[in-house]
């Protein structure tokens, strides 16, 4: 099931990215903040804060061992940064690192995995 925003926003509004990147790869964040505000505007939003985080696959384990409790990689985590959703279940490799970012902005959105979330990922990963 997704959520669709609660409230409406002016159009000269921002949505302001704070990125950093521990990944040891080499990540265009320019471009990654430009996806980011791509994706949401996509879904609506066009205002708010977002942290953007791209670390080694050693962390990212770590990071769902201790978050979620499942010790096993994956390519992206989203946390919600007001606590009030559940954590919903990322190596950014060059441009690689388009596709898991549209995905964990997805499930911040409220996207669940299914046949919606694989349609909006193929058109906004581009």
């Amino acid at each position: 099931m997704r959520r669709r925003p609660a409230r409406s926003v002016a159009s000269d509004a921002l949505v302001t990215v704070e990125i950093a990147n521990r990944s040891g790869a080499e990540v265009d964040q320019e471009a990654a903040v430009e996806l980011t505000r791509q994706v949401l505007a996509a879904e609506g939003i066009h205002d708010g804060d977002l942290g953007l985080v791209f670390v080694a696959p050693d962390e990212m384990r770590g990071l769902k061992r201790d978050h979620l409790g499942q010790d096993e990689a994956t390519d992206v985590l989203a946390f919600p940064i007001d606590g009030r959703e559940e954590l919903p279940p990322g190596l950014p490799r060059q441009e690689a690192w388009r596709a898991p970012l549209v995905h964990a902005l997805l499930h911040l959105l409220g996207y669940e995995h299914g046949s919606e979330m694989a349609t909006r990922e193929m058109e906004l990963a581009r």
